[in-house]
C-alpha cells in the first residue's frame, strides 16, 4: 500500500487561506497552534511555521509570541515590486535594447547623499549617468551613485558595455530597499535625453538598497513620456 504524500508548506498555506475565505476561521479568530496543525496535516511543525510566516508576510494573519496566530480583521495586501534588469524589461516587450554610458566619475560623496545614506564625509561614490533605449527610442535615463566602501571592486568596472543596474544585480547582494515614486517636469538633461518638450511630466523612481547595514547604491530613474508601472498583489 502506498503511503500518502506528505503535504508541503504551500498546501498548508492554501488550505488556511481557503478556511479563512469560507469563514471557517473568520476575521479576528485564533488559529489552532502549530502543533495542532502539524498533527492535522501529518507534517513537521517547521512546515506549518513556514506556511504561517508567509501568510503573515502577506498581511493575512498576525503572529505574536505566546499570543498565537490570528486572522487579521482587515487584511493588508502587499504589492511586490521586484528589482528587474531594464534590458530584460525591454526585450520582454519584443523590442531591441540599446545601452549608452553618458558619464562615469569617482567623486567625494555630496553632502545631500551623505545625509541620505548616513555616510561619512570622506566617503567616495561612483556617479554614473546612463541611457537605456528601446528600439532606438529613449526609454530611461538613469543617474546612480554607488558606495565604493560597500562595493570596492566597482572602481575597476568601466560600464561601457553593461549598465550598473544589471551589473549590481549580478555582483552585489542586497537585503532591503526603499523605493519612492514621483512625477517630475522635463528640464535640462531630462528634456534632452528623453527627447520631450520642456515641462513634460515624467515618471521618476528613486531607490536605495542596502546589504545588511551598509548602503550599496542610490539610483534615480526617469522614464519616457507615458511610462506606466504595474504591480499585482
Amino acid at each position: 500500500m502506498t503511503e500518502p504524500k506528505s503535504i508541503g508548506f504551500q498546501g498548508i498555506r492554501d488550505e488556511v487561506i481557503e478556511r479563512i475565505q469560507t469563514r471557517v476561521w473568520p476575521p479576528g479568530s485564533l488559529l489552532p497552534t502549530e502543533l495542532e496543525l502539524a498533527a492535522e496535516f501529518g507534517c513537521a511543525r517547521a512546515t506549518v511555521n513556514r506556511a504561517l510566516r508567509e501568510l503573515a508576510e502577506q498581511g493575512i494573519v498576525t503572529r505574536k509570541r505566546k499570543g498565537g496566530t490570528r486572522v487579521v480583521t482587515t487584511p493588508v495586501k502587499q504589492a511586490k515590486l521586484p528589482i528587474t534588469v531594464v534590458r530584460q524589461t525591454i526585450e520582454d516587450m519584443n523590442a531591441q535594447y540599446r545601452y549608452a554610458l553618458v558619464s562615469r566619475t569617482l567623486i567625494d560623496c555630496p553632502a545631500w547623499l551623505q545625509a541620505k545614506l548616513g555616510l561619512p564625509e570622506a566617503a567616495k561614490v561612483l556617479r554614473l549617468q546612463c541611457m537605456h533605449h528601446s528600439d532606438n527610442r529613449p526609454f530611461q535615463f538613469e543617474e546612480r551613485w554607488i558606495n565604493v566602501s560597500a562595493v570596492p571592486h566597482v572602481v575597476a568596472e568601466d560600464f561601457l558595455t553593461i549598465g550598473p543596474n544589471e551589473w549590481l544585480l549580478a555582483e552585489v547582494p542586497f537585503s532591503n530597499a526603499e523605493i519612492s515614486f514621483s512625477a517630475v517636469p522635463a528640464e535640462g538633461q531630462l528634456q534632452d535625453f528623453l527627447s520631450v518638450p520642456s515641462g513634460t511630466p515624467l515618471f521618476q523612481l528613486e531607490r536605495t538598497t542596502w546589504f545588511r547595514n551598509d548602503p550599496v547604491t542610490f539610483v534615480r530613474m526617469t522614464f519616457h513620456q507615458g511610462y506606466r508601472m504595474r504591480t499585482t498583489y
